[in-house]
């Protein structure tokens, strides 16, 4: 399955439109998690730990869209963007959605 940000694919054509499909994962921080980041708050740096987090969710909502694009009769994602929200009281949570079109793609 071809993802793309990009509306076009270079090398292929798009054969047919099958609309929207998105994507939605919400991360919740544990304990252990909020307490490295309080650290690295403090002492400067990057949140590793954070970032972990990040990259599983950006992961699992492509999936997300790569399956419900093939649920469509799609082969390919054009046209995706993310957002990224905190979310619950502390903002503890963090939602990662992706949106895009889902296309059926040919070699020219």
């Amino acid at each position: 399955m071809l993802i793309s940000t990009t509306d076009t694919l270079q090398g292929y054509s798009i054969d047919e439109y099958f609309g929207i499909v998105t994507g939605e994962t919400i991360s919740g921080a544990n304990v252990v998690r909020d307490i490295m980041a309080t650290v690295t708050d403090y002492v400067g740096g990057r949140s590793g730990t954070y970032e972990e987090v990040l990259e599983e969710a950006r992961q699992n909502t492509l999936r997300e869209i790569s399956d419900r694009a093939k649920l469509l009769g799609g082969n390919a994602v054009i046209g995706v963007s993310f957002d990224y929200e905190t979310i619950g009281g502390r903002g503890a949570m963090l939602m990662v959605t992706a949106t895009g079109t889902a296309v059926s793609i040919s070699k020219k």
